[in-house]
């Protein structure tokens, strides 16, 4: 146990030491001032080439998702979760050891060239991440977490990164062993994070940028507006791709049907959702707030018919 209790302790100053490193450092390899200066950028573009053009430039809950790129980025490590990740990755070790396991690399992926493993590493990850998203919206659970990323009503670059932390731990969870057996290095995960995030960003941007044929390739905004539309004729929704949108017309879960500028965003009962970054951490812990939804749910399904 001492062991587990050294590395809590010291995964809390070693992070520390990072952040610290991070905004006082500046240079190529600072994963902080990448997101800031991407995040600029698109902003910046919306500006000069808005998609809606009505939209205020600082819309609405600009300043909500703006805080929750850098909690969920850096804070949410700094206040526990790099702690109890590194115990979990320790303790996962010392279980497979225990059945003669050294470790989970089962491809010697770094004779490699390294545009190959990169690839290699953008494309596997992309694809874990879009089945992912799917069970965040199949699972009743793990939905009312993800019901936060869908609570955006006016779409801006930073909404990307509006999402619950629970989210961090199923994707970081569901990640790890697939990811390990290729046995990449930090480096190469850094290089892949950040063309990640410049797709989301640009997915979620008030930007219309026709990428033509590459359409079928990467996720867009005209594509992705879809994702967060407020009415879908599937139950669980469509256009599950985070980087890539070739696994939703592979697996046939695409859906662009027209053009969807000015579509109304959300879910059904969004205008009751809460509104300040703690209410939303909290929500979906609360008790009885999943029989809440059901019944507005209802509520709104009979006025529906009703009215027709």
């Amino acid at each position: 146990m001492e062991k587990y209790w050294n590395i809590f302790t010291n995964s809390f100053s070693d992070y520390w030491n990072y952040l610290s490193q991070e905004m006082l450092h500046p240079n190529w390899g600072n994963y902080f001032y990448w997101l800031l200066g991407l995040s600029l950028f698109f902003w910046l573009l919306e500006m000069l080439l808005p998609w809606r053009k009505d939209q205020d430039r600082i819309r609405q809950d600009f300043w909500l998702d703006g805080f929750y790129m850098f909690f969920n980025f850096f804070l949410f490590s700094l206040v526990g979760f790099n702690a109890i990740s590194n115990i979990g990755v320790e303790a996962f070790n010392d279980f497979l050891q225990l059945f003669g396991v050294q470790n989970l690399v089962a491809f010697e992926v770094q004779q490699w060239p390294v545009w190959a493993q990169l690839l290699t590493l953008f494309v596997l990850r992309d694809f874990i991440q879009w089945n992912v998203h799917r069970l965040l919206h199949r699972f009743e659970f793990l939905w009312r977490f993800h019901k936060v990323h869908h609570s955006v009503q006016q779409m801006g670059f930073a909404a990307h990164l509006r999402f619950h932390w629970g989210e961090t731990v199923v994707y970081r969870t569901l990640e790890y062993i697939p990811l390990a057996m290729i046995g990449f290095g930090i480096q190469d995960f850094f290089l892949v994070h950040i063309f990640a995030t410049a797709i989301g960003h640009f997915n979620h941007s008030n930007l219309h940028l026709p990428l033509g044929p590459f359409r079928f390739l990467f996720n867009n905004p005209q594509m992705h507006i879809w994702h967060h539309a407020k009415d879908m004729p599937h139950r669980y929704g469509a256009n599950y791709g985070i980087s890539l949108s070739l696994w939703d017309y592979l697996f046939g879960t695409a859906y662009v049907p027209e053009d969807g500028r000015d579509i109304e965003l959300g879910f059904k009962e969004v205008e009751t959702y809460p509104k300040s970054f703690l209410d939303q951490q909290f929500y979906p812990f609360k008790k009885g707030a999943n029989k809440h939804e059901q019944r507005l749910e209802s509520k709104l399904a009979k006025e529906t018919i009703s009215i027709d």
